[in-house]
């Protein structure tokens, strides 16, 4: 009886397994999209961060103006014939004092005028009638911004600076800058403003001019600028 005896060869370039190149090139293939991936989550993010910055930041000044613009809108102007200062208190009726300032060479301005746009805070319904509204700023304790404050006073005191008060509530930050512009009858521009100076005695602006810088969180050469005009009233009662 004739037996054939057959070897089996295992041919080694026929393996069921991965080679070391194909294990890099797989890993290499894995790095490059998870790292896409990546990239475009981290972008999405970004963007979306970016967005809701932007956001905050119009959000903020459309506040701020709206507020100022009720502010200056209501600006107290006696009536022709009491236009005289009161012999009680010659600095209560008629006052309008916008200054020219900086803060490490930006605009930083204080204005203060004597408006019926008193906000209530006490919960009572206290009728305070003319009060003093002043804005002012100050730099962020916590950065290079400024902020902008509003003070509500019941009365207008000579000398006192608006810089020190403690008093102020916040109406924006994140400021670069902060601008009043002041208009005469005739269209004349003035940067600042005095209702006791012999220049404006006892006037007020016709217009005023606002603008807003806020730092631009996608450019910071480049803020972010708002900026409105208000016709202040002639003549109340």
């Amino acid at each position: 009886m004739n037996t054939s005896n057959s070897i089996n060869t295992i041919d080694p370039t026929n393996s069921g397994g991965f080679t070391l190149a194909e294990i890099l090139i797989a890993i290499f293939i894995f790095a490059v999209v998870l790292t896409t991936i990546y990239t475009s989550y981290t972008g999405t993010f970004r963007v979306v961060d970016e967005t809701e910055s932007q956001a905050e930041i119009y959000r903020m000044a459309r506040i701020a103006m709206e507020r100022m613009v009720e502010d200056l809108e209501s600006t107290y102007v006696p009536k022709s014939e009491g236009n005289a200062q009161s012999e009680e208190n010659p600095l209560q009726y008629f006052q309008f004092v916008g200054e020219d300032q900086e803060i490490k060479g930006r605009y930083a301005d204080t204005l203060r005028f004597i408006s019926r746009a008193h906000i209530n805070l006490s919960g009572d319904d206290e009728d305070t009638g003319k009060t003093e509204i002043g804005y002012y700023v100050k730099e962020n304790e916590e950065g290079e911004d400024f902020v902008l404050y509003r003070s509500d006073r019941s009365m207008f005191e000579k000398g006192f600076l608006l810089e020190e008060d403690s008093d102020g509530l916040v109406l924006c930050e994140g400021l670069v800058s902060v601008n009043f512009t002041y208009y005469e009858e005739k269209g004349e521009a003035f940067e600042n403003w005095d209702s006791t100076s012999e220049e404006h005695k006892d006037t007020i602006p016709r217009m005023v001019s606002i603008l807003l810088e806020f730092v631009n969180p996608l450019n910071s050469e480049t803020p972010l600028r708002f900026m409105t005009s208000v016709s202040l009233p002639t003549e109340m009662g």
